[in-house]
């Protein structure tokens, strides 16, 4: 259904960018935000919130409400609302003030409103910047690729520290703080991703024999998800620079964003796909 009227000249302002009302809506929305979610931070410093807590509380609500209006404008001049309501920025509007809402319930929830910065996502809107996404594209491609391998990989390290917790457990016992074989699994893995709280730790000497080799295989693993990671990354760049042929030359191996070819010169404007082998 067309808008007509006063929801028209809403929908423009509030969901436009090709206007300066719009875009200037949007820029002031970003600011509101940044500035929104720096009084957040403030307000978990203890020395800034003793002498300004009402201020900042004072100015949170006033951008809490003006966050409340907004959202019930969009929904208002929405063409489709309910698509709006459960779109991710639909959902993202929502969860950036209800924080404050809850605040009133339970004290503390006022500071998940940083969440509001997802909103900032919008300036990749407002700023042209989609093509960018494709760059995003092909690393969500690539992590998709790779997600069996990482997940085989990820089984059988904590496979590894169920087994180097339980016999860690065996050895050391509660009195050295291995109190059980989850907490054990918890010093195992923390040991094998080398991070080394240090809050528990072998004492006996084959404790700490069993350690040392937990760590050399830390040591030995750490780079296993990047490497799988990378490979597949790899892989997907030479499979977008390989989809781009010139139909002068028949050429591929283009750069995403090259607007002629450089092997001939030809303007890659009228170009297709080269076929996938």
């Amino acid at each position: 259904m067309a808008l007509t009227g006063r929801r028209k000249l809403l929908n423009e302002v509030i969901f436009g960018t090709d206007t300066p009302a719009g875009r200037n809506f949007d820029v002031f929305l970003i600011w509101a935000i940044l500035i929104s979610v720096s009084l957040v931070l403030l307000a978990s410093i203890g020395t800034i919130a003793e002498r300004f807590g009402q201020l900042l509380i004072g100015l949170e609500w006033v951008f809490t409400g003006l966050f409340t209006i907004e959202y019930f404008a969009r929904i208002y001049c929405s063409v489709n609302r309910r698509k709006y309501i459960f779109s991710f920025y639909g959902i993202v509007d929502l969860l950036a003030i209800l924080p404050s809402y809850l605040a009133l319930l339970y004290t503390g929830a006022t500071y998940l409103l940083v969440i509001r910065l997802l909103r900032v996502l919008r300036i990749f809107r407002i700023l042209k910047l989609v093509r960018y996404l494709r760059d995003a594209n092909i690393l969500l491609r690539a992590l998709g690729l790779a997600r069996r391998k990482i997940l085989v990989f990820y089984a059988s390290v904590l496979v590894m520290c169920i087994l180097f917790g339980a016999l860690m457990f065996v050895v050391e016992g509660p009195d050295h703080g291995f109190t059980s074989i989850p907490t054990s699994v918890y010093w195992a893995i923390v040991t094998i991703t080398t991070v080394g709280y240090g809050d528990i730790s072998p004492q006996t000497p084959l404790g700490q024999a069993i350690a040392a080799m937990t760590m050399l295989i830390g040591y030995s693993i750490i780079a296993v998800p990047t490497g799988i990671l990378t490979a597949e990354l790899a892989g997907e760049m030479h499979r977008e620079r390989t989809q781009l042929a010139c139909n002068n030359c028949s050429r591929s191996a283009h750069d995403p964003d090259a607007e002629y070819c450089k092997f001939c010169g030809h303007r890659l404007e009228d170009t297709e796909e080269a076929p996938e082998v």
